[in-house]
């Protein structure tokens, strides 16, 4: 009706923890969004979500998208799922926001990509820490010189082990540390350094046992010279950092990828004459990633944006596992 605001109707397939705890919370508190139901494969978990969120349940994920009430799809289903109902939801004429990794590999991504273009639908990876505000204020600071010309990027995300039977640890739902953990240093180093990066290096831990990396490193560089070297691992002691090195000084960000929404952030910028310590207000960076979403979504701007950077960020990590040394070994107490 002429006059009203544009609200975005959404679904939701699967009821994974994440989207319980975070997600669905950000999709209900945005007031262009409305959330009309939850699916699952099976009927008591979806009642069990639908009556916790006020939404309608239902049973099976294709019926979610037989449904003509809906507009667009939140997908945060294992990550070996995603290329297949991704796919369909944008045949369905969906609007897709999906967990990353989009999906576990780059043909796949592309695919999607493509299916979103052609039939003029937004499509977007979920990193949802690229949405918070702390990393345009490292952006600004390291603009204006605060540590000088950048020299280096260092950055790690690593979790300590997790339940055996874990989705991490299966290689048949896209488990594994490169497709999981890995992907926000790596994402951290697109948003922070400046033009393509290409792969200089990189060595993967391999677990026989399970068929999927455990950990590993890659070192990258800018066109410009600049070195990202990153660190991720599923059975670490737990880091979520980066830090950035100057000609002149350093900044490190800590809890820089999983930062509760009433985290205060602290940059931190060491020089030659001092430390600075800077303290920023709370974000919820899940209520930015909807907002961002919902834009795409409702106005188009962007769209071709945000499917192109999913893309890159699966070429990058494809080629990373391309490069890679493989060190075969198991876990400690497997």
């Amino acid at each position: 009706m002429t006059g009203e605001k544009a609200v975005l109707r959404v679904g939701v397939i699967g009821c994974a923890d994440i989207a319980r705890r975070r997600a669905i919370p950000a999709l209900k508190a945005d007031p262009r969004v409305r959330l009309v139901a939850v699916a699952s494969r099976g009927e008591a978990k979806a009642r069990e979500y639908a009556a916790e969120f006020g939404c309608a349940a239902v049973t099976g994920y294709a019926d979610l998208l037989a449904r003509p009430d809906i507009d667009a799809v939140y997908v945060p289903l294992p990550s070996g799922l995603h290329d297949e109902w991704a796919g369909k939801a944008l045949r369905a004429g969906k609007h897709v926001l999906a967990e990353k990794p989009l999906t576990t590999g780059a043909a796949a991504t592309e695919r999607l990509v493509a299916t979103a273009r052609d039939r003029g639908l937004a499509l977007m990876e979920n990193f949802m820490f690229v949405h918070h505000s702390q990393h345009q204020e490292v952006l600004g600071l390291v603009a204006d010189g605060a540590i000088g010309e950048v020299r280096a990027l260092h950055a790690a995300f690593t979790i300590p082990r997790r339940p055996d039977g874990d989705i991490r640890y299966q290689a048949d739902l896209g488990g594994g540390a490169l497709l999981d953990v890995a992907g926000y240093p790596i994402r951290a180093a697109r948003l922070l350094l400046r033009g393509p990066l290409s792969v200089t290096g990189a060595v993967l831990r391999h677990d026989p046992a399970l068929g999927v990396d455990m950990g590993g490193a890659a070192l990258l560089r800018s066109v410009d010279g600049v070195t990202a070297h990153l660190t991720f691992g599923l059975e670490n002691a737990y880091r979520c950092f980066y830090e950035l090195w100057g000609t002149e000084g350093t900044l490190r960000l800590d809890r820089a990828f999983t930062p509760p929404a009433d985290h205060k952030p602290l940059i931190r910028i060491e020089r030659a004459d001092g430390v600075q310590e800077i303290t920023l207000a709370p974000d919820d960076q899940f209520a930015g990633s909807v907002r961002r979403f919902a834009d795409l979504a409702l106005s188009g701007e962007g769209r071709a944006r945000w499917a192109q950077d999913a893309l890159r960020q699966a070429e990058l990590v494809e080629e990373i596992r391309r490069s890679a040394t493989v060190v075969t070994g198991g876990r400690r107490g497997a």
